[in-house]
């Protein structure tokens, strides 16, 4: 008998509950499937909005604890992912969470973005030689939504990767405009939904033609939801009697739990990447082969 080592799968997110909101189906389907799963997490999240109001106090503010609160939310999370490799980039508390575009927090000394760009790529490049994943996932060079920690995030992981031999692939997470439209157009008919429905076009995401790849999380969907209700200061998640889920942020809009999580292919062979981030090469429980 041949053993084979897992497929490796390393994602690189800004904050905790990004793993889970942007790539929550796909890291569990790849973990139940036997790869290993590592996620890198760049800041703690100290400028989130909290969304319960007993735990405002812990906010940047007030208290200045939420970070350390946050590690917590993520610790659960990643056990509802399958994750057992979780990553602080430069070690917990390392760079600060730069908030939103235009804040003050843009201007804190430890803030990510403030952060020097080679310390962080050496730091990521570090991490990247040890586990040797074959596939790597962050954002695109907009950060998905325009954030300054998910746009260096992008910048730290593309440098990076650039300068460590033997990754496959480079993914960016994204969300497919015609498939976020569908979903929220379901929202619609959801009764007793308690957030708001977003306007036409108020949720980020790119055109479909961009896609190259488009994961089925359908059987991880509980998973991901799991996940986001350990994000409790940041996430509310509904679901209705028939089992129809959306979440909202602190902002209060619905958006969609969907069943498939998409990507586009920034580096690497396209070669079978539709619905496998490792190519069909074998990666478990994909057509390529292997076993569950």
């Amino acid at each position: 008998m041949t053993l084979t080592a897992p497929p490796r799968l390393l994602l690189v997110h800004a904050h905790p509950d990004d793993e889970s909101l942007w790539t929550g189906g796909t890291i569990a389907r790849y973990a139940a499937y036997g790869a290993h799963v590592t996620v890198v997490t760049c800041t703690l999240g100290e400028e989130g909005e909290v969304i319960p109001e007993g735990l405002r106090g812990l906010g940047p503010e007030a208290a200045d604890q939420l970070g350390g609160y946050r590690v917590g939310e993520l610790r659960g999370a990643c056990a509802a992912l399958g994750v057992i490799d979780h990553r602080f980039l430069g070690g917990m508390g390392r760079w600060r969470d730069s908030g939103m575009a235009g804040t003050a927090a843009n201007k804190h000394q430890r803030c990510f973005v403030a952060g020097d760009l080679q310390e962080q790529t050496a730091a990521l490049a570090a991490i990247l030689r040890e586990v040797k994943p074959q596939v790597v996932v962050t954002y695109d060079s907009f950060g998905g939504y325009g954030h300054p920690d998910h746009i260096r995030a992008h910048e730290v992981t593309m440098a990076a990767t650039a300068e460590v031999p033997g990754i496959d692939r480079v993914f960016h997470t994204v969300t497919a405009r015609a498939h976020l439209d569908l979903g929220v157009a379901g929202l619609k008919e959801l009764e007793s939904l308690p957030f708001r429905l977003p306007a036409d076009g108020e949720l980020p995401a790119v055109d479909d033609a961009l896609i190259t790849t488009s994961v089925d999380i359908t059987d991880h969907v509980p998973a991901k939801l799991s996940a986001l209700r350990a994000h409790a200061t940041q996430v509310q998640v509904w679901q209705g009697n028939d089992g129809a889920a959306a979440y909202a942020l602190s902002n209060g809009i619905a958006q969609p739990v969907l069943a498939t999580e998409h990507f586009v292919l920034a580096r690497g062979s396209a070669e079978g990447i539709a619905t496998d981030l490792f190519g069909g090469g074998g990666a478990p429980g994909t057509d390529g082969g292997g076993t569950r």
